[in-house]
């Protein structure tokens, strides 16, 4: 492979290098020296082709030493701090819609992403890319969750030079100071303008079609609703609906066309196609993966130019190199392990399994012509000979013409072989991304390779077809376009029907080294025979026959951080599972929900990396969102047996957790004080809501379940976000505990001194959110906890923490993202 493919190896010395780097670390003169040595090993030694590969990997070290980020910049203000800022729109609002967000660029690389929230009956500003823009806005540093295998959003972010967030109210409007910006990106971001409001008009009426194309054609997926993408993620098919690498290729084959039917050279055709596709690169917000590939098209049009022979490998192993060199840090970026992951499974392993598909479909040209036969290779020739004896016995039989018989038995082979073609090729691509599809969204929709097959060059083909119809005005092409996306969509909710949502917890290290390294073993040696350990070791990390994380006999409480919000993961000593509340993004107003799911995307995040698979009991305290909300995504994920509910008033929320809990068929219990259940000695006690407690039409905070668990000495007290009311009626039943996680966030309606006198916690768990609007906890709820001298212990400032006992003796730890972990006897 390395023959054919000279640039391969150079490209992994390279990435290697700032693996290194970035894991071990060098000074400036270890790197200095290693690059002295090496360079002279590569013009002197004999030996050079290995000190060549060691002076591209020590380049590698260096360039990710020279470029790696200073501190980030900073803006003085405090916590909750009105603030006026000014800079220059880099992203103009009409990117979001669903909101008035935009991208105000401070600084040189510093930009800060705003939110306007318009008051009611009053449009939106009509802001622009390159206008010097003033704003009053709360600013916020981006903060991630911290919880083991958490998304690292704020490097996300920091990668994009955006490093706050900021909101202005309803009356703050934004005061125009001036003009900046450049005027080709202010002409290339007007036709994206254009066409947004072109697919509004064109498909007015059908939100559907409107959302899937302004992500399919633009990548701008603010109006694609996440019930939908949900959809062709759990399919394997979400790479057709988003702008990549396939896109790119159908709209740049369709350039070419197009403009070598006016009569433009190949070479100058070539070039006016790259100027075009870096255009639409533009158009599309220079989304990474947009960008990654114009690079490829531009390097095979270079090749093109120069009349090289462009392979595959080749290609990808030179646009890794040279994006690598630019940021040394894009390797972290999940698109771009996936998107070369995917160039090199179709390279490596999807080319060398097709090629005897591909030689029978060249040897259909022709048919007829035996004297073509002595020009192919033995095996080719023989599969045309065998067609003809075919096509000669349905003359015979049928007495057809000769031409129709060889019509009649190459349209069907032909048929068959691309399907087999394209079924070998989903099956490469599958394998080839299979491990990080695990690892960063924990599916292996067994669905995408029956789906890819038709919702692939579906969507692909309403590429072309939905941008002629945006450039015509054609209603029949829309139409035609219409029907492409309708097909889609059926063909994936049919997937959806059989396939479920099957989800699967994060793999052993060992097992996804032994993984990789057959697939290498695959692409390099070429066996077939091969195949057979890739699929057992495939299908044993889809199984996951192994344990979570956890520890045998002892009692576990885990305050997970999910923000403004609660969820507590109760780990018993027999190894069953209690996860009580799943956070959630309350809703206020008529502003729009979030697309952000906690329990998809924080809480099962956790939980699969524990590799827990199913929950045994999951409460419900009450039905606020930022308890509820993120329950009926773990519902799906984790199939509880049981569902425990406090006090339940009719609510949107509550009949979304009742359909989940239908159809996962786990029972609905709504337990009450005086109940207990046993654990394998842990005892849990409900000791709220009372038996003839009736809650108001609408959730409340008392409606709260409240819950205590004993296990030898040792005991914890949850409260939901039970109110002072309830802490007095509870006031019987209560003695002295060693965990208590705070009731309502650490508000002032709760924790009363009374209540904290009879329970005199020595560990107080509070869940609040960084910087919250409500400024949980109070300072009054701290004080008192400080006089009976407990320890406090937030999420917003510890992150994730870990209570275990054994029934004498506590441990606790705490694992904010990105610090180490830190114990207490």
């Amino acid at each position: 492979m390395h023959s054919r493919n000279p640039l391969l190896p150079p490209a992994l010395a390279f990435l290697g290098g700032i693996l290194l780097s970035a894991t071990a670390g060098f000074t400036a003169g270890e790197l200095t020296a290693a690059l002295a040595v090496t360079g002279l090993g590569a013009v002197m030694s004999r030996y050079r082709r290995w000190y060549l590969l060691g002076l591209i990997l020590f380049s590698g070290a260096a360039i990710d030493q020279w470029l790696r980020p200073g501190p980030d910049p900073r803006i003085d203000a405090q916590p909750g701090e009105t603030v006026l800022i000014a800079g220059c729109v880099v992203e103009p609002p009409v990117f979001s819609e669903d909101r008035e967000q935009f991208l105000l660029e401070l600084a040189p690389h510093a930009r800060v992403r705003v939110t306007l929230y318009p008051a009611e009956g009053e449009p939106l500003p009509a802001l622009a890319y390159g206008q010097m823009v003033e704003v009053p806005v709360k600013v916020r540093e981006p903060r991630n969750f911290g919880n083991p295998g958490a998304f690292d959003y704020k490097g996300y972010l920091a990668r994009r030079h955006i490093y706050w967030t900021a909101s202005a109210a309803s009356h703050s409007k934004p005061r125009i100071l001036g003009h900046c910006g450049h005027a080709l990106a202010g002409w290339i971001y007007s036709l994206r303008s254009w066409s947004l409001a072109r697919i509004a008009t064109l498909f007015a009426g059908d939100a559907y079609a409107v959302g899937i194309l302004r992500a399919l054609l633009i990548g701008e997926s603010s109006r694609f609703e996440r019930e939908w993408a949900d959809g062709y993620r759990q399919t394997g098919t979400y790479h057709a609906i988003v702008v990549s690498g396939l896109h790119v290729t159908v709209i740049a084959i369709t350039l070419l066309w197009i403009l070598r039917l006016l009569s433009m050279r190949r070479q100058t055709a070539a070039l006016a196609a790259v100027a075009l596709i870096w255009i639409y690169a533009g158009m599309c917000g220079w989304q990474a993966p947009v960008v990654r590939s114009a690079g490829g098209f531009t390097l095979f049009a270079i090749g093109g130019f120069f009349f090289r022979e462009c392979r595959l490998l080749n290609l990808l192993a030179a646009l890794a190199l040279g994006f690598l060199a630019f940021d040394p840090r894009e390797y972290q970026e999940a698109s771009f392990q996936l998107t070369f992951l995917a160039v090199l499974a179709l390279g490596a392993l999807a080319s060398p399994a097709g090629e005897s598909a591909a030689l029978c479909l060249y040897a259909l040209r022709d048919l007829g012509d035996s004297a073509k036969d002595l020009h192919l290779d033995p095996p080719a020739a023989q599969f045309r000979v065998e067609l003809r004896l075919v096509a000669e016995t349905l003359t015979l039989v049928l007495r057809l013409p000769w031409r129709l018989s060889l019509w009649l038995i190459r349209i069907p082979t032909w048929v068959l072989l691309s399907f087999w073609r394209g079924l070998l090729v989903s099956v490469a691509v599958q394998l080839g991304l299979a491990l990080p599809m695990v690892i960063y969204f924990h599916r292996l929709p067994l669905s995408a390779l029956s789906a890819n097959l038709i919702v692939t060059p579906v969507l692909t083909i309403a590429v072309p077809a939905g941008f002629a119809a945006l450039l015509t005005g054609w209603r029949p092409m829309a139409m035609f376009t219409g029907w492409l996306i309708e097909a889609a969509r059926r063909v994936t909710e049919w997937h959806l029907g059989w396939d479920g949502n099957w989800r699967i917890p994060d793999p052993p290290l060992l097992l996804s080294v032994a993984f990789v390294a057959s697939l290498v073993l695959l692409a390099v040696l070429r066996r077939r025979l091969l195949l057979v350990p890739s699929l057992l070791l495939l299908g044993i990390i889809a199984w996951h026959p192994f344990p979570p994380k956890w520890t045998p006999n002892s009692l576990e409480l885990t305050m997970i951080d999910v923000g403004q919000g609660d969820s507590l993961l109760v780990g018993f000593p027999d190894g069953r599972w209690m996860l009580v509340d799943g956070g959630g993004i309350p809703v206020f107003g008529k502003r729009p929900r979030s697309k952000m799911d906690i329990g998809e995307d924080v809480v099962s995040a956790y939980l699969f990396h524990r590799g827990i698979t199913n929950i045994d009991i999951l409460a419900s305290t009450h039905q606020h969102d930022d308890h509820a909300a993120g329950l009926p995504a773990l519902i799906r994920n984790f199939r509880p047996r049981e569902i425990w509910a406090g006090a339940t008033p009719e609510s949107p929320t509550w009949d979304t957790l009742k359909e989940q809990a239908r159809r996962v068929d786990a029972r609905i219990l709504h337990p009450r004080r005086g109940d207990t259940r046993n654990f394998a000695g842990a005892l849990l006690d409900v000791l709220s809501p009372p038996a003839d407690y009736l809650p108001r039409k609408t959730p409340s905070n008392n409606d709260s379940l409240v819950l205590r668990l004993r296990y030898g000495k040792q005991t914890f007290l949850l409260m939901g976000d039970a109110e002072r009311q309830m802490e007095y009626a509870m006031l019987d039943s209560l003695d002295r505990v060693d965990v208590l996680k705070v009731g309502h966030h650490g508000s002032k309606t709760s924790s009363t001194a009374v209540f904290l006198d009879a329970t005199r916690p020595a560990f107080a768990f509070i869940s609040a959110g960084k910087d919250n609007l409500f400024r949980h906890p109070h300072p009054d709820v701290l004080d008192r906890l400080r006089g009976l001298h407990t320890q406090v212990m937030r999420s917003d400032e510890w992150g994730l923490v870990t209570v275990r006992t054994d029934g004498r003796r506590l441990t606790i730890e705490q694992r904010r993202y990105g610090n180490g972990s830190a114990a207490l006897d």
